[in-house]
């Protein structure tokens, strides 16, 4: 039986699985660090899942979704729940923020003066002030985007002086292991950064952990964790036409 297109009521059945080990999980951690379950939201991160599997997510109280591609979250947005909140975590290209700026709650990928300015732009004529994050490269990795450490301050001044953005915190993705004692390093160093400048502007979000670290970011103050294949399972891209 289907519960609509390819998704079956099975699949369904084992996402509804995880996400109660992923609530338990959660609470775990937030015991050992002194903390409440109700501080961490948690999202569902849906590159490539299915809308009618990420409805049953929402269904289920994750009403909070994080979207990687432009492309995608347009072809699929008007087919999500209602309730859902759609906030954009991938990284953004300048000329794609208008198409977007209207539709999401926050932005997670401000990694730079130029994109700031151009969310900037795009809000004044949206009309509205746009909640981001900076992304911070926490590792220092050729391969991602973000500001790095050293630079984060004099990022955070200036963007904090465009008047239809606000900086609400921040967000990394920190080198991939399954080392604890690693894991724990990084993002102890990303929560000292965020400690140390929430001096300068109002931030409260700390945006750090995945599928794979989400209970160490936890233990070490993040506030909002982006989880993806632990919830809805391993990701099956489209096959690209030969």
């Amino acid at each position: 039986m289907t519960a609509d297109g390819n998704i079956t009521e099975e699949q369904i059945r084992a996402m509804r699985t995880r996400l109660s080990g992923i609530r338990e999980n959660i609470e775990r951690a937030c015991t050992a660090a002194g903390r409440q379950p109700q501080d961490i939201t948690l999202m569902a991160v849906t590159k490539t899942v299915d809308p009618v599997l990420i409805n049953a997510a929402v269904e289920e109280g994750v009403n909070v979704l994080g979207e990687n591609r432009v492309q995608e979250f347009l072809s699929k947005r008007s087919l999500y729940r209602p309730e859902a909140e759609v906030q954009f975590i991938g990284h953004l290209q300048t000329n794609k923020v208008k198409q977007i700026i209207d539709k999401v709650t926050l932005i997670h990928s401000a990694d730079s003066l130029h994109l700031a300015q151009a969310i900037d732009r795009a809000a004044d004529a949206a009309g509205l002030v746009m909640p981001v994050l900076l992304e911070v490269n926490i590792g220092g990795e050729s391969s991602k985007s973000g500001v790095s450490p050293d630079m984060l301050p004099a990022l955070l001044r200036d963007a904090a002086k465009l008047s239809h953005i606000r900086v609400d915190g921040l967000m990394t993705i920190p080198p991939p292991t399954s080392d604890e004692t690693e894991q724990n390093r990084v993002f102890s160093r990303m929560r000292k950064l965020f400690e140390e400048l929430r001096g300068q502007t109002p931030m409260h979000i700390l945006s750090m952990g995945m599928s794979g670290d989400y209970e160490a970011a936890i233990r070490n103050g993040s506030t909002l964790v982006r989880i993806g294949s632990a919830l809805f399972g391993a990701r099956v891209y489209p096959q690209k036409a030969v």
